[in-house]
């Protein structure tokens, strides 16, 4: 959707224009609220793969504390956030009482998924992608492809810095050297798939591993990626 004010063609040029759009989220879903637990953990996440978290924007996620009594510092949360890069844009699935200290502290309360207090909203499965896009030409560094319900194929390599995501499936068909986010949504049904896997990160509905984690054998070879009981599984892919 496209916001855009009545303005004649020999008017001065619009300062701006309003239009909707769609990006991907990361989510922190808070345990609890101690700052120094909080930070420490986050330490070695940040050490894991620094550049997934740089300037990420972050939502979060308070439905695990909602019916705690245990208050959340949020202006600390949020200064302890932005001294790590990422970018806090809201709170969701907070209580009344969290809200209110949210809003005070200068993050927006986000579209909430709980149906009242220490009751949850059923949530409908994820539906299955319904578009692919296919990439005929490798993906440059610095280059960033989203496919929102779809697979993506890309025909040539992604390099080192690129990155690719997709609601749905991942296929590259050649060398896999950026990072590949497949299930962007929270779909851990979908795949990735890749010739060569030299990947800086791939991740499957948020979960995820870096290049330093992925097992020496299984870089540089032909790979297929899933969720198994919630973990990252790496495989030789099947021909």
């Amino acid at each position: 959707m496209l916001l855009r004010s009545h303005h004649a063609a020999n008017e001065d040029p619009l300062p701006f224009e309003l239009k909707g759009s769609l990006f991907t989220l990361t989510v922190l879903r808070l345990f609890q609220a101690d700052r120094a637990a909080i930070e420490g953990y986050l330490t070695e996440k940040v050490k894991q793969a620094p550049s997934f978290f740089n300037n990420t924007p972050v939502v979060i996620d308070l439905e695990s504390l909602a019916d705690s009594k245990e208050s959340v510092d949020f202006k600390g949360l949020h200064e302890l956030l932005r001294g790590f890069g990422m970018i806090p844009v809201g709170v969701r699935n907070g209580s009344p009482k969290q809200n209110a200290a949210a809003r005070l502290a200068g993050l927006p309360v986000l579209t909430e998924n709980r149906a009242g207090a220490g009751a949850k909203k059923p949530e409908p499965p994820e539906p299955a992608p319904s578009r692919t896009r296919v990439i005929a030409h490798s993906i440059r560094s610095g280059q960033e492809i989203y496919v929102a319900d779809g697979d993506l194929i890309v025909l040539g390599a992604v390099s080192a810095g690129a990155d690719v995501a997709a609601d749905g499936n991942i296929h590259v068909y050649g060398p896999l050297r950026g990072r590949a986010l497949a299930g962007v949504k929270g779909n851990g049904e979908t795949w990735i798939f890749c010739q060569n896997l030299e990947a800086q990160l791939v991740s499957i509905a948020g979960r995820y591993q870096t290049y330093d984690q992925i097992d020496g054998p299984e870089r540089g070879k032909a790979a297929q990626i899933h969720l198994q009981e919630d973990r990252l599984i790496i495989q030789p892919l099947a021909h």
